[in-house]
């Protein structure tokens, strides 16, 4: 039987330290928050390789999704710069996992998922490890939720082409975004921050991740 807990270690060790990552909270998250709960059944044993890892097909209208690989989610999170007293809403939440981290490091965490089966498993993975700060809501990502709004920290689990101004609505004053902007190998991670009302952003590192549903910039008419 394969020992998780020597491969979180592993993968905190090898995957995430390696990547400049240096925030204690968020390393002892990694090695609290077992990766394989939130993996389907069969491919428990790959929890911990170092790559993305399908965690739905495409099914019902619903796109394809991963459980982000280690090292880039980790990289995310340290940019995001979470702090205990944050109100997070996370974007994409698939079956919990980055949830289940961020609430460790943050005050409380409303996960935000479009595909009601992940949702459910969401909500199951979280109950059972007993992170109960993060409420789970289902909806469509790009428009957030704006019920649990004003946001400390927005982190968007994915890639995605734009960010939409619903998200960036429901920042606080000061408040952040976490997004990487783009696909493949020049996609960027990038930081918004509301400021008096006003919107600017910079970006940081190269970050290729799997995307998520919802974000395509509208298709222009051309005559």
């Amino acid at each position: 039987m394969m020992d998780f807990e020597k491969a979180r270690l592993k993968m905190v060790e090898s995957q995430i330290r390696t990547t400049d990552v240096t925030s204690h909270s968020l390393l002892n998250a990694f090695l609290a928050v077992p990766r394989e709960v939130f993996v389907p059944d069969e491919l428990k044993p790959l929890a911990y390789v170092d790559n993305d890892i399908e965690i739905s097909p495409a099914r019902d209208g619903n796109a394809k999704r991963y459980l982000m690989q280690a090292s880039p989610l980790a990289k995310l999170l340290q940019l995001a710069a979470v702090r205990k007293t944050n109100v997070v809403l996370e974007v994409g939440a698939g079956t919990g996992y980055a949830s289940a981290l961020l609430s460790l490091i943050a005050g409380s965490v409303v996960a935000l998922e479009c595909d009601e089966a992940l949702a459910a498993k969401a909500r199951d993975n979280l109950s059972t490890l007993g992170h109960g700060n993060v409420s789970v809501v289902t909806g469509p990502l790009e428009k957030g939720h704006a019920a649990g709004a004003p946001y400390d920290l927005i982190f968007v689990n994915g890639a995605v082409e734009q960010v939409s101004p619903d998200l960036l609505d429901q920042l606080r004053d000061d408040g952040r975004l976490v997004a990487v902007q783009g696909f493949g190998n020049s996609a960027r991670a990038s930081v918004f921050v509301r400021e008096r009302g006003a919107i600017s952003a910079n970006t940081f590192f190269n970050a290729s991740v799997k995307a998520l549903p919802g974000f395509a910039k509208p298709k222009e008419f051309v005559f």
